[in-house]
């Protein structure tokens, strides 16, 4: 029940960079922690909504009023991922230098813009135009996880990610049930088809909008307060905390100098794993130490290239660019690849069974998380975070291939192993993000949108690929999973933070 209530009650926090130590998931109202907590997941959820709104009317409806072919449909989806790769890279450089709160917001407001522009488009080139730039949304990704990185402590970021991606994920799931309810809506009450379907997307448009405002009016930047006075707010805690322990040696000023044992830092964290990555106990001074280099810089171009070239920069991308960018592609083609094994299902069937995939990221993607932090609470080690991806992109691989090469025309057995690969792939995304706030910490925006940005990388690498091997849908599908795992081997070797890092095992 103690743990139970750690859902609702304000959480412990961390006296020296003031982040919380457990998720208020269930107090958005009072707790700061918990709004914040909200705020990010469900503005990434309305985003990516809006995002994904185009794909579940698309073939059936707007295709057919604009006189689309099935290969400009499927270019449109390469070019909404393209632009997404584009804004993510931006959006990382944004969030450590203006601070996540203002990047995502920013984000939401600017693809709210061609998002009410939806019922301007009459040809192919203007849905293409619009596409790429209601991918913007997409981008909003990036200062999810580092708004929440800002303010959940190192036992429970992993979670905390997760949780928020997952959730923000399941709008990818949602727009399929949500989109062609407003549209059939509309229609039943008197509009045609052609302005239905244009109409339907000045729904997501007022959301995003709406959430975009509040994000700003009733969330601060940092758990200290504005983004641009952190390294202040940071170095008056550690005085503080300096002070505190000089004030409670034990002695009388005529006393002789007390002789003081190594501080023991229970009051502070959940030792030893918060401070330090092994299993010995920091001093005053690593923790110090390690507490300034948490604080996001504002990095120049030279300090964004180092960050981005770096090996465990690589690490996080590469890994990413397997689980969300199969993900991403996956989403694009399993309703036809359903339709293609089992014709018998019909239209809306088969999209509910489509709309499954993504709707697993509620559970799998936190659960991905949980996992990683587990790991390293019992293991004090970030090795134990990086063992957790690459198992979880080996096993994704495997699932890959062999939905490929069975290529079933059982409902039971296709649908068993598609969850199963979502169980796989999406927890990967979790554990990914679970790893990427060990990794450069002082450029955690960087870290973030390079590693989301090769997501949308794979996710148009692999759509090639779906697209170039027509409806050989399970050729495609083990072709992906031998990359995924040939990718996870060849960068499981690598350190998973550099040795200078404080911290670093």
């Amino acid at each position: 029940m103690a743990q139970l209530s750690l859902l609702w009650k304000s959480p412990e926090v961390n006296p020296i960079n003031k982040k919380a130590r457990s998720v208020p998931f269930l107090n958005p109202i009072t707790n700061v922690y918990g709004r914040v907590f909200f705020f990010s997941w469900f503005g990434f959820m309305i985003a990516f909504w809006s995002w994904y709104a185009f794909p579940p009317l698309l073939a059936d409806v707007i295709a057919k009023d604009i006189g689309m072919k099935q290969f400009q449909v499927a270019n449109s989806n390469i070019i909404a991922l393209t632009a997404t790769l584009i804004v993510r890279l931006i959006a990382g450089t944004c969030c450590d230098n203006f601070g996540p709160r203002w990047t995502f917001s920013g984000c939401l407001l600017a693809g709210a813009i061609p998002t009410f522009l939806a019922g301007a488009v009459y040809n192919a080139s203007g849905l293409y135009a619009l596409r790429f730039f209601i991918g913007i949304l997409g981008g909003s990704f990036v200062p999810c996880q580092v708004w929440t990185t800002g303010f959940f402590d190192k036992n429970i970021v992993g979670t905390a990610n997760a949780l928020t991606g997952g959730l923000g994920n399941l709008g990818g799931g949602i727009t399929y049930f949500v989109m062609p309810a407003i549209y059939n809506s509309l229609v039943r009450n008197g509009l045609s088809t052609s302005r239905a379907w244009r109409v339907s997307f000045i729904v997501p448009g007022v959301l995003i909008v709406f959430v975009a405002t509040c994000l700003l009016l009733l969330c601060p930047d940092t758990p200290t307060g504005k983004w641009s006075e952190r390294s202040a707010d940071a170095e008056a805690s550690l005085r503080r905390h300096s002070a505190t322990r000089i004030a409670n040696v034990p002695g009388q000023i005529a006393d002789s100098p007390p002789v003081v044992e190594k501080p023991d830092i229970s009051d502070i964290e959940e030792k030893p794993h918060d401070w330090k990555d092994n299993g010995h106990q920091a001093t005053d001074q690593k923790i110090m130490d390690t507490a300034r280099g948490e604080v996001v810089q504002n990095p120049s171009f030279k300090e964004v290239m180092h960050v981005m070239i770096s090996p465990q920069a690589i690490v996080t991308a590469a890994c990413y660019f397997c689980t969300f960018g199969a993900e991403l592609a996956i989403n694009s083609i399993l309703g036809n690849y359903y339709t293609k094994n089992f014709p018998n299902l019909g239209l809306q069937e088969t999209g509910n069974w489509a709309a499954m995939f993504g709707l697993l990221n509620g559970v799998t993607r936190p659960l991905g998380g949980f996992i990683s932090d587990l790991a390293y609470r019992h293991t004090h080690s970030v090795w134990a975070k990086k063992v957790v991806l690459h198992s979880y992109g080996i096993l994704t691989g495997v699932f890959l291939i062999i939905i490929g090469a069975l290529d079933s025309r059982s409902q039971p057995t296709m649908f068993g192993l598609i969850a199963s690969l979502a169980f796989f792939l999406e927890g990967g995304n979790g554990a990914d993000f679970g790893l990427v706030p060990h990794v450069h910490p002082y450029a955690n925006g960087v870290v973030s949108g390079f590693t989301g940005a090769s997501g949308n990388f794979g996710g148009i690498i692999f759509a090639i690929i779906f697209r170039y091997n027509g409806k050989d849908y399970g050729k495609a599908f083990w072709i992906i999973g031998v990359m995924t795992i040939g990718i996870n081997l060849i960068v499981s070797w690598i350190r998973p933070i550099p040795k200078e890092q404080i911290g670093c095992q």
